[in-house]
């Protein structure tokens, strides 16, 4: 078993709900971001985005490995700021593209 956060763009929520339900049938423990309740991204304070920030890079520390869902391979500024982060941390990185998907 794994300790496996799970970062990307949140416009790729549905793949990653996915991806965390494969992983966790496979008996991996997942970190998932928190999914906004408002779609208006000026509905959060620059203190509450930090938070969020925080608390996902927390959710780094704790794991074994991130898994990077990069669909048509996009990855943003803050996704590429959590691989950096993740390295420093030697954690094993993991690309969804790079996963077997046929496989649940």
């Amino acid at each position: 078993m794994k300790v496996i956060t799970i970062c990307g763009s949140l416009r790729f929520k549905n793949e990653m709900i996915e991806v965390a339900e494969m992983l966790e049938l496979q008996e991996n423990c997942v970190l998932a971001p928190i999914y906004p309740t408002n779609p208006d991204k000026d509905a959060y304070t620059d203190e509450e985005v930090d938070i969020l920030d925080k608390m996902h890079k927390e959710k780094i520390k704790l794991s074994d490995a991130i898994l990077v869902v990069n669909v048509d391979n996009y990855i943003g500024g803050s996704t590429k700021s959590e691989i950096e982060y993740a390295k420093k941390l030697n954690k094993e990185i993991i690309y969804y593209t790079d996963l077997d998907l046929t496989k649940k």
